[in-house]
């Protein structure tokens, strides 16, 4: 991403080269970032699987524009990224990185997110907020309803 801060994690670094590579349409740059066997998750309406028809190359990297607005480290080896395209697509993006390795990808389409640590105790759940470490910015799109979800890691 353009401007990187120097307070960006290495985990982060991955992500942002990953998008970065995307918008170049650097097929090398991004094959190398991305683990032969990535396992891929899908949550959303039928045929909204853009991040796959990119990354398989059955949709140029014009086709759909994943411009992050918002690239955050939850946890130590995940990363979630927030952007839209237009008023009317909207997407979540769950990577876990390993080693500087993309191996794990969650999608998600038109859907709100939280993203809940299981692992805290009951006081540090309760001291902050039930243990939500993550929400989708929903203030983006007013008056928009769409389902909302809850990862838990």
């Amino acid at each position: 991403m353009e401007g990187q801060s120097s307070s960006t994690t290495p985990i982060e670094r991955s992500v942002e080269a990953l998008y970065d590579g995307l918008r170049r349409g650097d097929t090398e740059a991004v094959s190398g970032l991305i683990a032969p066997d990535l396992e891929w998750w899908f949550h959303g309406p039928p045929g909204q699987q853009h991040m796959m028809m990119v990354l398989t190359g059955q949709a140029g990297h014009k086709d759909f524009r994943f411009d992050p607005q918002r690239v955050a480290r939850v946890g130590r080896t995940r990363v979630v990224a927030e952007g839209w395209e237009g008023s009317h697509a909207y997407w979540v993006h769950v990577w876990t990185v390993a080693d500087g390795l993309i191996t794990q990808f969650r999608e998600y389409f038109n859907t709100w997110l939280t993203v809940r640590d299981l692992r805290r105790t009951w006081e540090e759940a309760e001291a902050n907020e039930g243990g939500t470490i993550w929400e989708s910015e929903v203030g983006v799109h007013p008056g928009r309803s769409l389902p909302g979800l809850v990862l838990a890691i």
